[in-house]
């Protein structure tokens, strides 16, 4: 028996009311299909129950400043690295990563269309005074958003700009009724691309990388936190089971995540 296998043996065999994992997460890991995908291998295989709560990146956080969550699974590396070094997050591990795109009406009022700079784009969209909709919600993707406007030197606010406060899936479909730029994750946009009429405009540009890792709520820090049932979930998903399952995913033949777990998490 491996040593990971008997990890989870161990860490798993606890009654079912301890074996309940909470997992905090992204909503682009929901909204594209990949946790239906990873967490029933994961629950049958190893008898546990994981509570998915599918927030932005910056609720996850506050959630596991709060101790009400086991396990994070986040994407915005600066604001995890503070969550760190302020002592309530341990054992962070790089699980996976794809990309960000801009995406918006065919039309292309800001003429961005096959560009591979994001911040000449969006300096474009705020230049023509298209619309531009933003998740507003303190997300990763919406972290990401405010930096590429600070390095284009615009401040979000202009006309055509609104905020919303809302997950991925939500952002594209006002996006796609107003006819409006915005940034998304490519796992979000290629599951719901085929319910929509906007474009993918802008890829490809290295500032649009998009990492995550998973993080351990410090133990040292709350009561009643699954940290063994949290360690066990952390360690299949960057196991050689759990990355091949990240690398198979797919969308009408698309890949949306490509697994990292041998990769660094560098920080932005």
């Amino acid at each position: 028996m491996s040593s990971i296998t008997l990890l989870f043996c161990l860490s798993l065999t606890v009654s079912a009311a301890e074996n309940i994992i909470r997992l905090a997460t992204t909503t682009s890991t929901y909204n594209s299909g990949l946790l239906d995908e990873l967490l029933p291998v994961f629950e049958q295989k190893y008898g546990a129950k994981i509570h998915v709560l599918s927030v932005g990146t910056g609720k996850a956080l506050r959630m596991g400043r709060d101790g009400d969550v086991d396990l994070l699974m986040t994407h915005a590396p600066a604001a995890e690295r503070t969550f760190i070094e302020q002592g309530h997050g341990i054992e962070a591990k790089s699980v996976m990563y794809n990309d960000f795109v801009v995406v918006g009406p065919s039309n292309d009022p800001a003429g961005i269309e096959g560009g591979s700079d994001a911040v000449s784009a969006l300096r474009a969209i705020a230049e023509s005074q298209s619309v531009f909709i933003s998740r507003g919600d303190d997300s990763g993707t919406h972290k990401k958003e405010l930096a590429l406007w600070k390095s284009a030197g615009v401040a979000a606010g202009f006309d055509g700009y609104k905020e919303i406060g809302q997950g991925m899936g939500k952002v594209l479909q006002v996006s796609d009724e107003l006819q409006g730029y915005t940034l998304t994750d490519r796992g979000t946009w290629l599951a719901y691309q085929h319910r929509l009429q906007l474009k993918m405009m802008v890829a490809g540009d290295e500032r649009l990388f998009n990492p995550y890792q998973v993080i351990l709520v410090n133990p040292a820090s709350y009561e009643g936190l699954n940290t063994e049932g949290a360690r066990a979930l952390a360690q299949w998903l960057v196991s050689a089971e759990g990355q091949t399952l990240i690398n198979n995913f797919r969308i009408n033949g698309e890949v949306l995540f490509h697994g990292s777990a041998q990769q660094v998490v560098t920080n932005q």
